[in-house]
Protein backbone atom coordinates (compact mmCIF):
# COMPACT_ATOMS: atom_id res chain seq x y z
CA UNK A 1 0.00 0.00 0.00
CA UNK A 2 1.51 3.93 -0.67
CA UNK A 3 1.34 6.11 0.88
CA UNK A 4 -1.35 7.91 -1.59
CA UNK A 5 -3.48 5.19 -0.35
CA UNK A 6 -3.04 5.85 3.26
CA UNK A 7 -4.52 9.35 3.41
CA UNK A 8 -7.89 10.33 3.06
CA UNK A 9 -7.53 13.99 4.17
CA UNK A 10 -8.19 17.12 1.11
CA UNK A 11 -6.86 20.81 0.83
CA UNK A 12 -8.02 23.53 -0.91
CA UNK A 13 -4.78 25.34 -2.53
CA UNK A 14 -5.60 28.75 -3.98
CA UNK A 15 -3.43 30.36 -6.68
CA UNK A 16 -1.53 26.99 -6.90
CA UNK A 17 -0.94 26.58 -10.86
CA UNK A 18 2.44 27.35 -10.46
CA UNK A 19 4.92 28.74 -8.26
CA UNK A 20 4.40 28.11 -4.48
CA UNK A 21 1.42 27.40 -4.68
CA UNK A 22 1.64 24.23 -7.33
CA UNK A 23 4.97 23.79 -4.74
CA UNK A 24 2.44 23.43 -1.56
CA UNK A 25 0.03 21.33 -4.00
CA UNK A 26 2.05 18.96 -4.97
CA UNK A 27 3.70 18.52 -1.12
CA UNK A 28 0.38 17.57 -0.09
CA UNK A 29 0.07 15.17 -3.08
CA UNK A 30 3.07 13.81 -2.39
CA UNK A 31 1.99 12.90 0.92
CA UNK A 32 -0.99 11.81 0.01
CA UNK A 33 -3.57 14.27 0.54
CA UNK A 34 -5.98 14.53 -2.51
CA UNK A 35 -6.35 18.61 -3.53
CA UNK A 36 -8.34 20.91 -5.42
CA UNK A 37 -6.14 24.18 -6.77
CA UNK A 38 -7.75 27.19 -7.95
CA UNK A 39 -5.90 30.20 -10.84
CA UNK A 40 -7.14 32.32 -13.32
CA UNK A 41 -5.31 30.47 -16.19
CA UNK A 42 -7.39 27.16 -17.11
CA UNK A 43 -5.01 25.88 -19.67
CA UNK A 44 -2.21 26.30 -16.45
CA UNK A 45 -4.41 24.57 -13.96
CA UNK A 46 -5.39 21.85 -16.25
CA UNK A 47 -1.38 21.45 -16.83
CA UNK A 48 -1.06 21.33 -13.29
CA UNK A 49 -3.68 18.77 -12.28
CA UNK A 50 -1.97 16.19 -15.21
CA UNK A 51 1.05 16.56 -13.15
CA UNK A 52 -0.48 16.40 -9.71
CA UNK A 53 -2.43 13.40 -10.97
CA UNK A 54 -5.78 13.52 -12.24
CA UNK A 55 -6.93 11.00 -9.57
CA UNK A 56 -5.71 12.94 -7.18
CA UNK A 57 -6.29 16.81 -7.98
CA UNK A 58 -9.28 18.66 -9.40
CA UNK A 59 -9.40 22.67 -10.48
CA UNK A 60 -11.54 25.35 -10.30
CA UNK A 61 -10.85 28.52 -12.53
CA UNK A 62 -11.59 32.06 -11.43
CA UNK A 63 -10.28 35.16 -9.78
CA UNK A 64 -9.68 34.68 -5.76
CA UNK A 65 -10.85 37.93 -4.96
CA UNK A 66 -14.48 37.18 -6.73
CA UNK A 67 -17.06 35.82 -4.14
CA UNK A 68 -19.03 33.65 -6.44
CA UNK A 69 -15.52 31.83 -7.54
CA UNK A 70 -14.71 31.11 -4.07
CA UNK A 71 -17.80 29.48 -2.78
CA UNK A 72 -17.78 27.18 -6.48
CA UNK A 73 -13.98 26.39 -5.54
CA UNK A 74 -15.29 25.27 -1.87
CA UNK A 75 -18.35 23.75 -2.95
CA UNK A 76 -16.27 22.03 -6.05
CA UNK A 77 -14.49 19.97 -3.52
CA UNK A 78 -16.94 18.86 -1.26
CA UNK A 79 -18.84 17.62 -4.17
CA UNK A 80 -15.38 15.64 -5.40
CA UNK A 81 -14.13 14.76 -2.33
CA UNK A 82 -17.19 15.21 0.51
CA UNK A 83 -14.62 17.23 2.86
CA UNK A 84 -11.74 20.26 3.20
CA UNK A 85 -9.69 19.63 5.97
CA UNK A 86 -7.07 22.07 4.74
CA UNK A 87 -7.07 24.99 3.01
CA UNK A 88 -4.16 27.06 2.47
CA UNK A 89 -4.62 30.34 1.22
CA UNK A 90 -1.67 31.26 -1.62
CA UNK A 91 -3.66 33.92 -4.20
CA UNK A 92 -1.86 36.83 -3.75
CA UNK A 93 -1.28 40.01 -6.44
CA UNK A 94 1.51 42.86 -6.83
CA UNK A 95 0.36 44.84 -9.28
CA UNK A 96 2.46 48.02 -8.30
CA UNK A 97 6.67 48.31 -8.00
CA UNK A 98 7.58 51.68 -6.22
CA UNK A 99 6.96 53.86 -3.25
CA UNK A 100 3.68 54.11 -1.90
CA UNK A 101 3.53 57.74 -1.56
CA UNK A 102 1.60 58.53 -5.10
CA UNK A 103 0.36 54.92 -5.15
CA UNK A 104 -3.18 54.77 -6.74
CA UNK A 105 -5.63 54.38 -4.32
CA UNK A 106 -7.95 51.95 -6.89
CA UNK A 107 -4.32 49.68 -6.88
CA UNK A 108 -4.00 49.51 -3.39
CA UNK A 109 -7.68 48.18 -3.03
CA UNK A 110 -7.23 45.41 -5.60
CA UNK A 111 -4.51 44.46 -3.55
CA UNK A 112 -6.07 44.16 -0.37
CA UNK A 113 -9.21 42.86 -1.91
CA UNK A 114 -6.58 39.96 -3.56
CA UNK A 115 -4.45 39.50 -0.75
CA UNK A 116 -6.37 40.00 2.13
CA UNK A 117 -10.38 40.10 1.77
CA UNK A 118 -10.19 36.82 -0.13
CA UNK A 119 -8.38 34.91 1.73
CA UNK A 120 -10.97 35.91 4.68
CA UNK A 121 -13.84 35.01 2.08
CA UNK A 122 -12.42 31.63 1.46
CA UNK A 123 -11.20 30.65 5.08
CA UNK A 124 -15.38 31.38 5.78
CA UNK A 125 -16.59 29.48 3.19
CA UNK A 126 -14.32 26.36 4.47
CA UNK A 127 -14.92 27.10 8.03
CA UNK A 128 -19.16 26.65 7.25
CA UNK A 129 -18.62 24.04 4.95
CA UNK A 130 -16.39 21.15 6.98
CA UNK A 131 -14.44 22.66 9.54
CA UNK A 132 -16.56 24.43 11.75
CA UNK A 133 -17.98 20.90 12.60
CA UNK A 134 -15.30 18.68 11.92
CA UNK A 135 -12.12 20.60 12.82
CA UNK A 136 -8.83 21.02 10.34
CA UNK A 137 -6.19 23.51 9.64
CA UNK A 138 -5.69 26.70 7.71
CA UNK A 139 -2.42 28.17 6.44
CA UNK A 140 -1.85 31.91 5.07
CA UNK A 141 0.80 32.24 2.72
CA UNK A 142 2.06 36.00 4.27
CA UNK A 143 5.47 37.55 3.47
CA UNK A 144 9.03 38.66 5.33
CA UNK A 145 7.50 42.04 3.30
CA UNK A 146 5.02 41.80 6.04
CA UNK A 147 7.12 41.78 8.71
CA UNK A 148 9.43 44.59 8.03
CA UNK A 149 9.57 47.81 5.48
CA UNK A 150 10.43 46.49 1.84
CA UNK A 151 11.61 49.04 -1.17
CA UNK A 152 9.24 48.83 -3.98
CA UNK A 153 6.85 46.60 -2.51
CA UNK A 154 5.37 48.35 -0.27
CA UNK A 155 1.43 48.27 -0.89
CA UNK A 156 2.03 44.37 -1.25
CA UNK A 157 3.83 44.41 2.23
CA UNK A 158 1.06 46.01 4.27
CA UNK A 159 -1.16 43.59 2.66
CA UNK A 160 0.84 40.64 4.37
CA UNK A 161 0.87 42.78 7.28
CA UNK A 162 -2.48 42.56 7.48
CA UNK A 163 -2.68 38.78 6.43
CA UNK A 164 -0.61 37.82 9.36
CA UNK A 165 -3.11 39.65 11.73
CA UNK A 166 -6.04 38.13 9.77
CA UNK A 167 -4.02 35.06 10.99
CA UNK A 168 -3.94 35.29 14.60
CA UNK A 169 -7.58 36.73 14.59
CA UNK A 170 -9.01 33.50 12.51
CA UNK A 171 -6.69 31.40 15.13
CA UNK A 172 -8.18 32.71 18.36
CA UNK A 173 -11.91 32.76 16.46
CA UNK A 174 -11.50 29.01 15.09
CA UNK A 175 -9.81 27.33 18.20
CA UNK A 176 -9.75 24.80 19.29
CA UNK A 177 -11.19 22.55 16.30
CA UNK A 178 -9.51 24.80 13.75
CA UNK A 179 -5.66 25.39 13.73
CA UNK A 180 -4.73 28.57 11.51
CA UNK A 181 -0.84 30.00 10.89
CA UNK A 182 1.40 31.83 8.08
CA UNK A 183 3.64 30.87 6.00
CA UNK A 184 6.00 34.13 5.67
CA UNK A 185 8.59 33.25 2.86
CA UNK A 186 11.49 35.71 1.35
CA UNK A 187 12.53 35.33 -2.26
CA UNK A 188 11.40 32.24 -4.13
CA UNK A 189 12.27 31.76 -7.18
CA UNK A 190 8.87 32.31 -9.07
CA UNK A 191 7.23 34.38 -12.23
CA UNK A 192 5.66 36.19 -9.69
CA UNK A 193 9.17 37.38 -7.68
CA UNK A 194 11.20 37.32 -10.66
CA UNK A 195 11.53 41.17 -10.92
CA UNK A 196 13.27 40.75 -7.16
CA UNK A 197 15.92 38.53 -8.56
CA UNK A 198 15.76 38.28 -12.61
CA UNK A 199 19.67 39.19 -13.61
CA UNK A 200 21.03 39.60 -10.78
CA UNK A 201 20.74 36.23 -9.15
CA UNK A 202 24.18 35.46 -7.69
CA UNK A 203 24.06 39.21 -5.95
CA UNK A 204 20.40 38.52 -4.49
CA UNK A 205 21.41 35.09 -3.11
CA UNK A 206 24.85 36.13 -1.58
CA UNK A 207 22.33 38.47 0.83
CA UNK A 208 20.83 35.24 2.61
CA UNK A 209 23.24 33.21 4.94
CA UNK A 210 21.82 30.10 3.67
CA UNK A 211 23.64 31.01 0.46
CA UNK A 212 20.49 30.83 -1.75
CA UNK A 213 17.25 32.28 -3.02
CA UNK A 214 14.36 30.09 -2.02
CA UNK A 215 11.97 27.46 -4.31
CA UNK A 216 7.97 26.54 -3.91
CA UNK A 217 9.24 23.08 -2.49
CA UNK A 218 10.62 25.16 0.68
CA UNK A 219 7.28 26.65 1.15
CA UNK A 220 5.63 22.97 0.07
CA UNK A 221 7.67 21.75 3.15
CA UNK A 222 6.31 23.92 5.13
CA UNK A 223 2.62 24.25 4.44
CA UNK A 224 2.94 20.07 4.70
CA UNK A 225 4.39 20.26 8.18
CA UNK A 226 1.66 23.04 9.38
CA UNK A 227 -1.30 20.93 7.85
CA UNK A 228 0.36 17.71 9.71
CA UNK A 229 -0.54 16.24 13.19
CA UNK A 230 3.42 17.02 13.81
CA UNK A 231 2.07 20.65 13.94
CA UNK A 232 -0.85 19.98 16.38
CA UNK A 233 -0.13 22.48 19.00
CA UNK A 234 0.83 25.09 16.72
CA UNK A 235 -1.79 27.70 15.86
CA UNK A 236 -1.58 31.49 15.19
CA UNK A 237 2.02 31.78 14.26
CA UNK A 238 4.47 32.91 11.63
CA UNK A 239 6.35 30.67 10.81
CA UNK A 240 9.51 32.72 8.73
CA UNK A 241 10.79 30.75 5.83
CA UNK A 242 13.85 33.03 4.61
CA UNK A 243 17.10 31.62 4.12
CA UNK A 244 18.35 33.20 7.10
CA UNK A 245 17.82 37.09 5.29
CA UNK A 246 15.98 38.28 8.77
CA UNK A 247 19.58 37.29 10.20
CA UNK A 248 21.11 40.10 8.47
CA UNK A 249 18.31 42.57 9.68
CA UNK A 250 16.83 43.01 6.02
CA UNK A 251 14.57 41.76 3.51
CA UNK A 252 15.49 41.26 0.07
Amino acid sequence: MTAVELSGKVALVTGASRGIGYGVAEALVARGDRVCITGRGEDALKEAVEKLGADRAIYVAGKAHDEAHQAAAVERTMEAFGRVDYLVNNAGTNPVFGPIADLDLNVARKVFETNVVSALGFAQRTWHAWQKDNGGAIVNIASVAGLAPSPFIGAYGVSKAALINLTVQLAHEFAPGVRVNAIAPAVVKTKFAQALYEGREAEAAAAYPLGRLGVPSDIGGAAAFLTSDQSDWVTGQTLVVDGGIFLNAGVA
